[in-house]
């Protein structure tokens, strides 16, 4: 099993926002203030198999983005270090759509199981598979016309 490689990810964001993308290195997205947007992926046996963890200005940036809601929505959002409710079903979409990529990728079927908001709880072993050092793609996105954010997604260990 491998993860989607830096130009899956990258198309995936341009064909979803109608929008050029940059993708470059990034180092992870950590569980600080602000608290990301982590969504767990699982297989058809209901197994957890990855985990992607996508920063405030990500969310905010690609989830105004993709319903072109004016760059100052997205900035009103990092301003105040809080993701409307609008924002965060928007970024949870295009979470949706990654499984696709790490299905893919995974050569196991793949799908969302659940998407966590900033400021709610995040199961511990969430949590813990987020920040392991094991099989993982940290990039940041740059999207045109509105700006730059990180991405994380990570393999749970044993399952690669």
């Amino acid at each position: 099993m491998s993860l989607p490689d830096r130009k899956a990810i990258k198309d995936l964001f341009e064909g979803l926002l109608g929008r050029d993308v940059e993708i470059g290195d990034a180092t992870p997205v950590v569980f600080e203030h602000p608290r990301p947007v982590v969504a767990t992926y699982i297989d058809d046996k209901y197994a957890l198999t990855a985990v992607a963890v996508m920063d405030l200005q990500l969310a905010a940036n690609s989830g105004a983005a993709i319903a072109l809601v004016p760059k100052g929505g997205a900035e009103a959002a990092i301003e105040d270090l809080r993701l409307p409710p609008n924002l965060f079903e928007n970024a949870s979409e295009i979470l949706n759509v990654l499984a696709a990529p790490i299905g893919d990728h995974c050569g196991a079927h793949v799908k969302l199981s659940s998407t966590f908001a900033p400021g709610e709880d995040v199961p511990p072993q969430v949590e813990s598979v987020a920040v392991s050092l094991g099989a993982r793609q940290d990039v940041t996105l740059d999207v045109s016309g509105y700006g730059s954010g990180r991405l994380s997604i990570v393999l749970v260990p044993g399952t690669y």
